[in-house]
C-alpha cells in the first residue's frame, strides 16, 4: 500500500501509476482507498486531470519513502545482484528526462549491469530492435492505438517568448534534417490549411532545433512537455492548426525476457510517468 501511495504521489495520476506498477487503474484506486481507510485520513485531493497530496499525504510521503527504502535494502541482503549488459535506445528529445531519471534509478539498484545507450532519432530503432542491435528502445511517433503507446501527450507549436509573428510573411520553421515523424508533422499541417512557410533552421540535432526556437529564429513543433519557460505555445488564435499527439512506444528485442531488461523497462516507464504527468 505504501509503495502504491508513493508512486501515485510521484506521478500525480492514478492511470500513470497503474502503468508504472503494471496494475489496473481500479486496483490502484482500491489500494489507495484501503490505505486511507486504515489511516482514517484523505491522502489525495482528486482533480480533473490527476491527484495532489493533501496535508496528511504530504506528512506521510517522507515517512513512507524511508520505510520503503529500508524494505528494499532488506530485500537485497539475500538476493544475487543483477549482472550483464543492456543496450537501450532513447529519443534525443527526451534525453534530459527519461535518460537521466531512468538510468539513475536503474544504476543505483543494479551497479553491476553495463548500460549502453543509443540516443538520437528513433526512426531507426525498430530495425535495430529487430536486428538484435538494441535490447530495449523508446520509439517516438505520431498518434497510435492506446494499447500500443505507454505514454501520449499533445504536440504543439512553440516559439520564443518574445517572438512576433508577421502575418504577411511565410512562417519560419525549424525542421529536422532527418527521416522521422517530427520532420513532416508541422509542414503537412500547414500545407493542409494553406499557410505559407519557409525553412529557417534545418538541423539533425534536437538541441539546435530548440535553440533556434528560443532565439526567435523559427517556430517548431515540440512535445508539450518539451516546451521551456523561455518559449510560448501558439495555437488556433494565432492561426496554427491542431497537431496530432506525440506517442511513445516501448520496443523490446524479440524473445528478450531477461530480468535486466524487465528492470530497465520498469525504470523507463516510471521516469516517463513522473516527467510527463508533472509537465502536462
Amino acid at each position: 500500500l505504501l509503495r502504491t501511495f508513493c508512486v501515485v504521489a510521484d506521478v500525480g495520476n492514478v492511470t500513470q501509476a497503474a502503468a508504472v506498477l503494471a496494475r489496473t487503474q481500479s486496483a490502484i484506486s482500491v489500494q489507495i482507498r484501503k490505505l486511507e481507510e486504515e489511516l482514517s485520513v484523505a491522502l489525495f485531493e482528486r482533480l480533473a486531470r490527476g491527484v495532489v497530496l493533501t496535508d496528511e499525504g504530504k506528512k506521510l510521503l517522507p515517512v513512507a519513502q524511508k520505510v520503503l527504502a529500508e524494505v528494499d535494502r532488506v530485500g537485497t541482503l539475500f538476493t544475487t545482484p543483477l549482472a550483464g549488459a543492456i543496450r537501450v535506445g532513447i529519443p534525443d528529445d527526451y534525453n534530459e528526462t527519461i535518460l537521466e531519471q531512468a538510468l539513475a534509478q536503474f544504476c543505483s539498484r543494479h551497479s553491476a549491469v553495463e548500460v549502453f545507450v543509443n540516443s538520437g532519432c528513433t526512426a531507426g530503432f525498430p530495425e535495430a530492435i529487430n536486428k538484435g542491435e538494441l535490447d530495449l528502445a523508446v520509439y517516438s511517433s505520431g498518434p497510435i492505438a492506446a494499447s500500443d503507446a505507454f505514454f501520449s501527450e499533445p504536440t504543439v507549436w512553440a516559439a520564443g517568448a518574445e517572438f512576433v509573428l508577421d502575418a504577411n510573411a511565410p512562417i519560419p520553421l525549424a525542421v529536422f534534417d532527418r527521416h522521422c515523424w517530427w520532420r513532416d508533422v508541422g509542414t503537412d499541417a500547414l500545407e493542409q490549411t494553406g499557410r505559407q512557410w519557409r525553412i529557417a533552421c534545418l538541423s539533425e540535432n534536437y538541441a539546435s532545433i530548440k535553440s533556434s526556437i528560443r532565439a526567435g529564429i523559427a517556430i517548431g513543433t515540440l512535445a508539450k512537455s518539451a516546451v521551456e519557460d523561455s518559449m510560448k505555445v501558439l495555437g488556433r488564435q494565432q492561426g496554427f492548426p491542431v497537431l496530432p499527439d506525440t506517442s511513445l512506444v516501448l520496443l523490446k528485442r524479440p524473445n528478450a525476457n531477461s530480468e535486466v531488461i524487465r528492470e530497465m523497462e520498469q525504470a523507463i516507464r516510471g521516469a516517463v510517468g513522473r516527467f510527463g504527468t508533472s509537465n502536462l
